[in-house]
């Protein structure tokens, strides 16, 4: 598969899990659902997130840096979306149940950033 296929794909891949969310938000009555509906809307939040994040960071990636062949920059950016939108779903779910503190947040933040600096330690030189 091309970048330019991979970038297409993930494109449209984006648009239904917007539109998945929206569907969620639309239909799911967060009052009287049981934890599938929130299931869903966390679940469509993280996938949706995920999707616009990698565009988002290989846009910027292909625009200002140009570092890496494109294979690699496609698999940074997707890689580094799926840790940013674990951390909002993360975040979102903690605050919905009122643990979400400072403390709390430093710690995902702190995780997630140990978890980035082992995959970059183990990159093929």
């Amino acid at each position: 598969m091309t970048t330019k296929q991979f970038v297409i794909l993930m494109v449209i891949c984006t648009f239904l899990c917007w539109g998945g969310w929206l569907l969620v938000l639309a239909f799911i009555n967060p009052e009287t659902t049981g934890i599938i509906g929130f299931a869903l809307f966390y679940l469509s939040l993280f996938f949706a997130l995920i999707g616009t994040l990698a565009l988002l960071g290989y846009l910027c990636r292909w625009l200002f840096t140009r570092r890496y062949s494109k294979s690699d920059e496609v698999t940074i950016s997707f890689r580094q979306a799926i840790f940013f939108a674990l951390v909002v779903a993360i975040a979102l779910f903690l605050q919905g149940n009122r643990f979400l503190t400072w403390l709390n947040a430093i710690i995902l933040v702190a995780l997630v950033t140990m978890v980035e600096f082992v995959f970059v330690s183990f990159k093929k030189s």
